[in-house]
């Protein structure tokens, strides 16, 4: 699995730059030329959106999401296997839940665009359905490997 991850963290970064990038441009282009940089608004939005949901399943397959590590940790050992395996199932359920509703969302609104670039709607939400996919097939893998235990930060 290293090198999708490796070619997905490639992308987000990319995403990342133009995402510091065009407002950047933006503000240059206003500033010194005095000349509109017409959409600017819509693609930073855009990039925001496809950042969010693009580096999803990167945070869960680092581990990086929100736990609640001291409540599982005062549990007894199988209760807390239990709640694990609980949480796991579900996590599958509502990612490819989600995953399934956005790609039937898209297929009914093929010919839908954004108002002032013309993103396609497919392509603007796209990176929704690729992160909840890839964040149900992330925690898939999880249910046949799972993560190391959890780590838990207090004092």
């Amino acid at each position: 699995m290293r090198v999708p991850e490796r070619i997905l963290t490639v992308i987000v970064v990319a995403v990342m730059a133009g995402l510091i990038i065009v407002p950047t441009a933006q503000v240059i282009m206003r500033g010194v030329f005095t000349l509109p940089f017409i959409g600017a608004e819509e693609l930073t939005r855009f990039l925001l959106i496809c950042l969010v949901f693009l580096a999803y399943p990167l945070v869960i397959e680092h581990g990086e999401n929100i736990v609640m590590g001291e409540f599982k940790a005062a549990m007894p050992r199988k209760l807390r296997a239990v709640v694990n395996f609980t949480i796991s199932i579900s996590a599958v359920a509502v990612t490819g839940f989600i995953a399934w509703v956005t790609a039937a969302n898209i297929s009914r609104n093929l010919a839908n665009a954004t108002p002032t670039l013309g993103i396609p709607f497919w392509i603007f939400l796209g990176a929704t359905l690729f992160g909840f996919a890839g964040a149900a097939l992330v925690h898939l893998i999880h249910l046949r490997k799972p993560p190391q235990a959890d780590t838990n930060i207090a004092i």
